[in-house]
């Protein structure tokens, strides 16, 4: 399972290399970012059975072309970048939503305010 964030190190981080290293019975789920894996590398071990199957709630782009070969393989399962909508998850978001509201009205430091640095 692939939990990472996107940046330079791990821009295709799972890529053939890593993909043949993987038991022929191994199967890859990304709920990272879609561009962690190389989605042409994934396909091939994928189609030639390197892996069993792969979910992914997260391709890139998003969405995928309609002819995208993912889209065409039935060992593969794929969810539009939803994987976190849990009731539990979307309480969260939206308790932390509603504090950084109060904060920015009283001119407090926002937990998860994003800055250009």
């Amino acid at each position: 399972m692939l939990v990472v964030n996107l940046n330079p190190d791990t821009e295709k981080i799972i890529g053939k290399r890593e993909l043949h290293m993987m038991k022929p019975s191994a199967k890859l789920i990304n709920i990272s970012r879609g561009l962690v894996v190389d989605q042409d590398a994934l396909v091939e071990a994928l189609q030639t059975g390197q892996i069993t199957a792969a979910a992914l709630d997260v391709t890139y782009p998003e969405p995928l072309p309609r002819d995208h070969p993912l889209l065409k393989l039935r060992n593969v399962i794929l969810t539009p970048h939803m994987g976190s909508a849990t009731f539990e998850t979307r309480r969260i978001m939206m308790e932390a939503m509603v504090q950084s509201m109060i904060d920015a009205i009283n001119n407090l430091p926002m937990s998860y305010e994003v800055t250009r640095n």
